[in-house]
């Protein structure tokens, strides 16, 4: 929502932080939150570029240093073990209001030495994606920033994780716990939050229809005061079920 000039201003930082990092400017992928229209200061930011200092163990620090009205960092690594070899995923994410229903204002960064085919890559984050952060609310507001992304360096040397294989569903089910646990990280951080409601469903006829009583329940002003203030009225998580279309 900056224009033209919001456009050059991001092909500005990623040149800047491709010549940081030695990579070309296509390989630097700029993302923001912010408020919405506003320019980004980008002096100030390509005058304290130089400053970074790039690090192997730098991960805490950067999960630091992506908080805004997040009150923590939000960071998470999972080792896995297998019979092709061994490999990390690890994540960070900020975020902590203007949340819902498809990440929304949320930034996560997840990055692996795993071995593994890009459209297998691809593949496991859209599903990682769907089951985690396109499920969590706070507000029920949406934002024009957000960005989910993995890397893959392969510097694991495990055997090649293709599509389809035993292998990616293993990888699948890593990361698809440390996209749980970030978007709950999220969720348990919203600005103002005091509780943190999981919805489980059962009985449903399909998954989509699983979701859609299982959103409505978590929208709901109604449920979620209930639920602050500690009086349990489970009438209104039927109405809010019964009202979903499911």
């Amino acid at each position: 929502c900056t224009g033209e000039s919001g456009l050059k201003d991001a092909a500005s930082m990623a040149r800047l932080a491709a010549e940081k990092c030695g990579i070309t400017p296509e390989c630097a992928l700029p993302m923001s939150t912010g408020v919405i229209g506003r320019p980004l200061p980008v002096e100030r930011i390509a005058s304290h570029l130089p400053l970074i200092n790039l690090s192997t163990e730098g991960g805490t620090a950067f999960a630091r240093a992506i908080m805004t009205t997040d009150t923590r960092p939000k960071e998470v690594a999972v080792k896995v073990t297998c019979s092709s070899g061994e490999y990390i995923i690890a994540g960070a994410a900020k975020g902590a209001g203007m949340i819902a229903p498809n990440m929304a204002t949320t930034l996560c960064f997840i990055t692996t030495d795993a071995n593994i085919e890009l459209e297998a890559l691809k593949y496991c984050l859209k599903r990682a994606g769907e089951k985690s952060f396109n499920m969590i609310t706070v507000d029920g507001d949406t934002s024009t920033n957000d960005t989910l992304l993995i890397m893959a360096n392969g510097m694991a040397k495990n055997r090649l994780i293709a599509k389809g294989s035993k292998e990616m569903n293993l990888f699948q089910k890593a990361l698809d716990q440390v996209c749980i646990f970030l978007a709950r990280s999220v969720v348990s951080d919203g600005e103002g939050a005091t509780r943190l409601i999981t919805v489980n469903v059962s009985g449903a006829y399909t998954k989509n229809q699983a979701k859609l009583a299982a959103k409505a329940i978590t929208g709901s002003n109604l449920v979620k005061t209930a639920i602050h203030g500690a009086d349990p009225n489970w009438g209104r998580i039927i109405s809010a079920a019964g009202s979903s279309g499911a």
